[in-house]
């Protein structure tokens, strides 16, 4: 991460910290390898909102391995308090929660819809007993008497029953 031959008895160009600062880069600068003089704004915002002293002390605590990674939270972190200085990163973080929120609204009402569109197919693919394409009438025509009230439906299996 360090500019190639930044420490070599060679010009020193100073980390983007030092130069905001109008110090002398050396060789031990904790800034060095994270802010490089190509990315001034980066050590500039997070100067502007956290310190120089604060974030000399956060990186001087971490070890090397999670300095990288410390770095680019504290620049996302001032990026969001510029952004929304009341909220911060807490306020990107609600407004995430809340469209998760109706996102899954969303989902379970479209889901829900998708149960009941399914229900109501299953129903209308179903062959009832009873229903009035499945029945036939006798040949007799003569419906006044209760004796001839009879007539015959189809079970749905192939098989005519009778019924009063």
């Amino acid at each position: 991460m360090r500019q190639k031959g930044h420490r070599h008895g060679e010009a020193v160009s100073p980390c983007a910290g030092c130069k905001l600062l109008r110090r002398k880069c050396v060789k031990i600068c904790v800034f060095a390898p994270y802010f490089p003089a190509k990315e001034p704004y980066k050590f500039a915002i997070v100067h502007k909102i956290f310190g120089a002293s604060n974030v000399n002390k956060m990186l001087q605590v971490l070890s090397e391995n999670h300095r990288s990674d410390a770095v680019n939270s504290l620049v996302y972190e001032a990026n969001a308090r510029v952004q929304d200085p009341v909220y911060g990163c807490v306020g990107t973080i609600s407004s995430l929660h809340r469209q998760l929120e109706t996102l899954q609204t969303q989902l379970a009402i479209a889901q829900a819809e998708l149960v009941h569109m399914k229900t109501l197919h299953h129903v209308d693919t179903r062959s009832s007993p009873y229903m009035a394409s499945s029945i036939t009438f006798p040949a007799i025509k003569d419906f006044s008497s209760d004796d001839n009230m009879a007539f015959m439906y189809d079970n749905g299996a192939g098989e005519s029953l009778w019924s009063c």
